[in-house]
């Protein structure tokens, strides 16, 4: 594998997590209303920020430990799924991206694998230095 395709590998999940936290963030927004008390909007606001703070969780965890990333959103899309079994749209909008995401991390996982054992800690190496 050359070293473009290496990179990509490696950093497309991690840019892609962050997009998709930012797409699912939007749809927060809907809890500003005119005439709706500011401490209530501030409550809803907190509570459909939930699976943005879920998804930035494991993105923060794959980063060191791609493994993590390729579990943690099949997991987050296999419950999305359970949760909007009857809406099959709503899951390949929002189910889809997060299946992408994982195979992604599965992807980088493998390729750091074969790639041996990260270099020690503070010798400037390593995925994240590239």
């Amino acid at each position: 594998m050359n070293r473009n395709t290496q990179r990509i590998v490696l950093w497309a999940p991690r840019l892609l997590g962050v997009l998709y936290a930012a797409f699912i963030s939007v749809f927060a927004l809907d809890v500003f209303e005119e005439g709706r008390p500011v401490g209530e909007m501030l409550i809803a606001l907190a509570m459909h920020l939930i699976p943005t703070a879920l998804v930035l969780l494991i993105l923060a965890a794959a980063w060191k430990w791609p493994w993590v990333g390729t579990a943690g959103y099949a997991s987050l899309a296999a419950v999305y799924s359970v949760w909007a079994w009857r809406h099959p749209l709503w899951i390949a909008l929002i189910g889809g991206p997060l299946l992408l995401i994982a195979a992604l991390f599965w992807a980088s996982h493998i390729m750091l694998r074969r790639a041996g054992p990260a270099p020690a800690a503070g010798s400037g190496g390593g995925p994240t230095a590239q």
